[in-house]
């Protein structure tokens, strides 16, 4: 029992003592208080490396930035984004930002704690994707880097195994303790795991629609971009069961928000 309430006051510690947030507050409103125990730094090295060798592959299989003029394009789009980063995280214009393009069908694009940005090409041409339509998809990828999701997750994973360890300390190594264990996995994947994941979804989709504006993209591309992407995705699983919002519910919020940021693209279009 003594074991069981010191590693559960540890798990509290924990948790109190490491909510902050990552992002300065802004039009997008997002300032939710995060749980990130993990050290950055560390996030930061595993992201490069697994960046590194993801790089390794796809030159190897020469499917690395063949489309010389998609990889400008993509680039070019990535450095107006990247160069409004610091309204957000000022550190982060000091980040070592890298931009590549794979060959590959899948509909995707990703950045990596850090700054490690990759488009697929599927994300490209499968939807015909515009210049603005571009900026918010890889706008809602950075977003996911400015506001440290990817070291949130892990965090979150880390308290939810010291909490699984108390449990089992508690209820013993029996046949209870099993069916103790089984149960805290299911409900922590249905109550505590995906439904931070469509948080963290939102606030990308809100940030990276704000950080697209002020790069002087429209931001009622993420509309668009969404309807394409929800033509492409009718075999998706509903809402309760996905980490990322269903598009209705997606594209009503971003029509919502549209309005607040329009006046940043506005004056982005004017210099």
């Amino acid at each position: 029992m003594k074991k069981f309430i010191s590693v559960l006051v540890a798990s509290v510690a924990l948790q109190l003592g490491g909510c902050a947030t990552t992002t300065n507050s802004s039009a997008s409103g997002v300032t939710r208080s995060q749980f990130l125990v993990m050290p950055a730094s560390q996030v930061n090295q595993m992201s490069a490396q697994a960046y590194t060798e993801t790089l390794s592959v796809a030159k190897k299989k020469s499917t690395l930035n063949v489309d010389k003029a998609m990889y400008n394009r993509v680039n070019t789009i990535s450095q107006r984004l990247i160069a409004q980063v610091g309204v957000f995280r000022p550190d982060a214009k000091k980040w070592a930002w890298e931009v590549n393009v794979e060959k590959n069908d899948q509909l995707n694009a990703y950045c990596m704690p850090g700054g490690k940005i990759m488009v697929l090409s599927g994300l490209v041409e499968k939807i015909n994707a515009t210049d603005d339509e571009l900026a918010a998809v890889i706008g809602h990828e950075i977003a996911h880097a400015l506001r440290e999701h990817g070291r949130e997750r892990m965090s979150q994973a880390y308290f939810y195994q010291l909490g699984l360890q108390a449990l089992a300390t508690f209820v013993g190594n029996g046949a209870g303790a099993g069916i103790a264990m089984k149960g805290a996995s299911l409900g922590s994947q249905s109550f505590f795991f995906l439904p931070n994941g469509r948080e963290q979804e939102r606030e990308s989709d809100r940030i990276g629609l704000e950080l697209a504006a002020r790069a002087g993209y429209n931001p009622d591309a993420a509309v668009t971009l969404w309807q394409k992407m929800g033509a492409q995705s009718k075999n998706s699983p509903p809402e309760f069961l996905s980490t990322h919002p269903a598009s209705e519910s997606r594209i009503t919020d971003l029509k919502a928000l549209a309005p607040k940021v329009r006046p940043l693209y506005l004056a982005a279009k004017r210099k």
